[in-house]
């Protein structure tokens, strides 16, 4: 594996950074939630949503970060087999991009439709366009079909660091 450019650092420290902003102001909007409903009878009505439209977002921000990584699920025991083969591992390699490539455009198509199904309509609370909820996954979708479309096109190996593991 590559060593990480300032620029990939830089992007991955904004990713991870953006998550805990995320995780704070939904810990911060739940807890005031339930001190209030608990202790006062009475809750405010758009924590929920608040922390609905913040966990998603805080999801797809870390699935296009962890892409990059090689932290994402993989099943490298099979593929694994195949490292004393390098025609095979090159056809495998091709096979898992084009895989990978094609659910994003899958994640993608849908996400779009759901996004200008959405343009058109308000939160219930807040009041936010309810396209802003599939928009992390069109643009996480957009993210990883990228990385590994140039990944394809630059004919980077697969990533078995964790061969051994069984996952």
């Amino acid at each position: 594996m590559n060593a990480p450019t300032e620029r990939s650092r830089g992007l991955y420290r904004l990713t991870e950074n953006l998550m805990a902003a995320c995780m704070g102001v939904m810990a911060l909007a739940v807890f005031i939630n339930v001190v209030l409903r608990y202790g006062f009878g009475d809750g405010i009505p758009a924590s929920e949503e608040l922390s609905r439209l913040l966990f998603v977002w805080m999801v797809f921000i870390g699935a296009a970060a962890a892409y990059p990584a090689g932290e994402h699920m993989a099943f490298t025991s099979l593929v694994g087999m195949l490292q004393h083969k390098p025609a095979a591992m090159a056809v495998m390699t091709v096979l898992i991009r084009v895989l990978v490539i094609t659910a994003c455009v899958m994640l993608g198509w849908g996400a779009w439709q759901q996004v200008v199904v959405g343009m058109g309509s308000r939160s219930v609370v807040l009041g936010y366009p309810v396209a802003l909820l599939p928009l992390p996954a069109l643009l996480c979708a957009t993210a990883i079909g990228v990385m590994a479309l140039i990944e394809l096109v630059r004919h980077k190996p697969l990533d078995l660091g964790h061969a051994g593991d069984t996952e």
